[in-house]
């Protein structure tokens, strides 16, 4: 990969949320067939702050950043699919990232948690205590993405999470960006967010080891002041996997998390292919778009 810029995105409802350094696009396909992309420039902390740049620090605010961000984009292609015109106060965004990561905390913090407080009795090996709440975490966060994924509104959300893999593969070959070219790339990703959070379950187990066997209620405050050092360091990870000659080591933390893609993402058709590629397009600087693009 040749690329200096690292781009990546997220699948919304009928459409692609883009991300650059500086800028955000939206690409929506409407009922009626037709595109609409809404653009953004953004500012990134790091440029008002330097230290919210620095090694593991930069994880925990692209990490929250990349909720809000999602949250928006997601609001607005809902709105362009339903043709509706409403808007997320800071309030309602606040308290929908709450519910969001308290929800997140009770299925895979409180609930792992728990069980271990009941068998942490019958089981005198710490480390095999923090592997089987790591395996109990893997089992509800697979069973979570199993459930969903049956969805249709979900299966197609899915194919647009393919669409996005396959554009920016297509963008880091150096090849011309086109759905013909696209095509031919794999819908797994080093750098998705499906292997970022399967890399956070795998360094916690790691990271809990030295703490014992602490009671249910420690437990889960442990949990909750690690996050941002394991979230972190997961990104540092990702950063790397998505890197060129990746490490050994990088290479297999990230390997369980591609496969867990196969989950996540879906084959998409030559519309939602499309669809990324303008999402894309929105924030590559005006050189490399390409004549084509208005």
């Amino acid at each position: 990969m040749s690329k200096e810029v690292s781009y990546g995105g997220q699948a919304v409802i009928e459409g692609v949320m883009m991300k650059g350094l500086n800028r955000l696009a939206v690409a929506v396909r409407k009922p009626d067939n037709s595109i609409v992309v809404q653009k953004r420039k953004l500012t990134p902390l790091s440029e008002k702050y330097n230290f919210f740049g620095w090694p593991f620090i930069r994880g925990v605010v692209t990490l929250f950043s990349s909720l809000i961000l999602g949250m928006q984009s997601l609001t607005y292609a809902a709105n362009q699919v339903t043709e509706e015109d409403e808007e997320l106060s800071p309030l309602e965004m606040g308290l929908t990232i709450i519910v969001s990561l308290g929800l997140a905390l009770l299925l895979f913090v409180a609930l792992p948690a728990g069980i271990i407080a009941l068998i942490q009795q019958y089981i005198h090996y710490d480390l095999l205590l923090n592997v089987i709440e790591g395996l109990i975490k893997i089992t509800a966060f697979l069973t979570y993405i199993v459930l969903i994924g049956k969805l249709d509104d979900i299966k197609r959300v899915f194919m647009y999470h393919g669409a996005e893999h396959k554009v920016i593969h297509n963008y880091e070959s150096d090849k011309e960006l086109s759905v013909e070219n696209a095509r031919e790339f794999t819908t797994l990703h080093a750098r998705c967010g499906t292997n970022f959070l399967f890399i956070v379950i795998i360094l916690s187990i790691l990271f809990f080891s030295f703490f014992g066997r602490p009671p249910f209620l420690y437990r889960i405050l442990y949990h909750i002041l690690l996050l941002p050092i394991i979230a972190g360091t997961s990104y540092e990870v990702i950063k790397l996997a998505g890197g060129d000659n990746v490490n050994p080591l990088i290479k297999v933390l990230a390997t369980p998390g591609l496969w867990l893609q196969k989950l996540t993402t879906n084959e998409p058709d030559d519309d939602m292919l499309e669809i990324a590629i303008t999402a894309l397009k929105g924030v590559l600087p005006e050189e490399e778009r390409g004549e084509e693009y208005v």
